[in-house]
């Protein structure tokens, strides 16, 4: 087949090949914007029409990387290598290097210089969908905010409000917005997205950040509800707003509401034992685990999910999960198994360009750690463990919602060993952030009352209450 260059439905050129194969791989490239669960069929199909088209190559390798799941990647990286071995010095057009490039750099571990490859090709190609998608994706998984918002806002202006997916840029710039605190800008866009496309589930599961971060557990519950036959089923990210609807719950203090999506959706025996949804579901017993509801059976079910998984170190922010079901378990050993691993697989100097080198050993072990800590009744270590890097979370991923889990987890800890001081400042900031969060104004009477300030206790638990009823609003 000759090199001649003909572009996708974006306009991004790329090496001539069966019309079919191209119109696959479009409809490959649509269905990853809307998290669809049949994408890699798709790209499969395209990769039937034409087994050397490159960007097709390249997104079976992104599929394998998508999800955090070490065995995926190993897998992807022993299929592009071995498909590259076969192209004897084959031209490739800009895209198709800077796909292949950005693939092969974060199947070797680099995950934020494949992000930065994608980066530097869509400043000179704003159009390229798949780029951007992904490159989107390395930013949330990598925790950084600004370039979460910016790397799409930078490419919005060269996509026409004609263009059928500029919605899902809309979507994701709506993400973007509400991880660098731009709420209700947040909600607009991401409004636009939904009345655009309604399934658009990226940008359902941004207006329920914006909702969730403001403390309107209520307006988000409603948005969920009238949203559902949207979101709920046959994509990838609907065990996560499922999550989502299950916080809204626990901040109204409805425990059952919460466990009974955890049953239905989150983790049961159907449950596909993805990491992303293995996380989730760990993040909503360890809420509840803080709170001291005992949830031994569904976390022994979680624990031995996890435990089918490899044990090399990959994404910290997985391990954090990990360790969470394992010391909600009461399996401590195996919680303290995976530090150990992860210390002696910092100490064998892995290459430094691994983007989970500096995840694990700035953030991940120390909440790791504080995480046992926790579980023993540590709670002096837990505050010296994250007290410390409190500002500093985000750097081993997730969102801000997500990573909640953590900061509850210090913050629980200055309650329980009486340090006084540092839950003063750790409450206020959270008051002082989201003013309709029940769960804030709980913690606010909890404090006073170990202060011996009655009345305040009283007054902020009559503010719970309150909240409750009205829905955060």
């Amino acid at each position: 087949m000759s090199n001649a260059a003909i572009t996708t439905a974006h306009g991004i050129k790329t090496s001539e090949t069966d019309p079919d194969a191209l119109a696959e791989l479009d409809r490959a490239i649509d269905h990853l914007l809307h998290f669809r669960a049949d994408v890699s069929v798709v790209n499969d199909q395209a990769l039937i029409a034409d087994p050397d088209l490159p960007m097709a190559r390249a997104l079976r390798a992104y599929l394998g990387l998508l999800g955090t799941e070490a065995d995926d990647a190993e897998r992807a990286r022993r299929g592009l290598n071995d498909w590259l071995a076969t192209q004897n010095g084959r031209a490739f057009t800009t895209a198709e290097r800077a796909h292949l490039s950005a693939a092969q750099t974060w199947l070797a571990g680099d995950m934020r210089g494949a992000g930065e490859l994608l980066r530097n090709h869509t400043d000179a190609h704003p159009r390229d969908a798949l780029a951007l998608s992904v490159g989107h994706q390395i930013d949330f998984l990598g925790g950084d905010a600004v370039t979460l918002r910016d790397r799409v806002g930078g490419a919005l202006n060269a996509w026409s409000t004609e263009d059928p997916h500029r919605a899902m840029l809309l979507g994701m710039y709506a993400f973007g917005l509400e991880e660098v605190g731009d709420y209700l800008r947040a909600f607009d866009v991401g409004s636009e997205a939904v009345e655009t496309d309604a399934k658009d589930v990226w940008g359902i599961h941004a207006i329920t950040h914006t909702y969730e971060m403001r403390g309107k557990f209520g307006a988000g519950t409603r948005f969920m509800q009238e949203r559902e036959a949207d979101w709920a089923s046959g994509n990838f990210l609907s065990v996560h707003n499922w999550w989502h609807r299950a916080l809204f719950l626990l901040e109204a203090g409805d425990i059952p509401g919460a466990l009974g999506i955890y049953d239905a959706w989150l983790h049961n025996e159907q449950s596909a034992g993805a990491s992303m949804e293995l996380l989730d579901a760990a993040a909503l017993l360890w809420r509840m685990y803080l709170e001291g509801s005992d949830q031994a059976l569904r976390w022994s079910l979680l624990a031995n999910a996890w435990a089918s998984k490899p044990e090399d170190a990959y994404y910290a922010f997985n391990d954090a999960h990990a360790v969470m079901s394992y010391v909600g378990a009461g399996r401590h050993s195996d919680a303290q198994k995976v530090i150990d691993r992860r210390v002696e697989w910092l100490s064998n100097a892995p290459s430094l360009s691994i983007t989970n080198f500096a995840m694990t050993r700035d953030v991940g072990l120390p909440v790791l750690r504080a995480i046992v800590d926790f579980g023993a009744g540590r709670y002096d270590s837990v505050i010296e463990g994250l007290y410390p890097i409190r500002y500093r979370i985000n750097e081993f991923g997730g969102s801000h919602a997500q990573r909640d889990a953590v900061q509850r987890t210090l913050l629980e800890a200055t309650l329980r060993v009486g340090r006084h001081e540092f839950a003063r400042v750790l409450v206020s900031e959270r008051i002082n952030i989201k003013p309709t969060s029940p769960y804030n104004w709980r913690k606010q009477a909890t404090l006073a009352e170990a202060m011996g300030k009655s009345a305040l206790a009283a007054t902020a638990q009559s503010r719970a209450v309150q909240l409750v009823g009205s829905g955060g609003e």
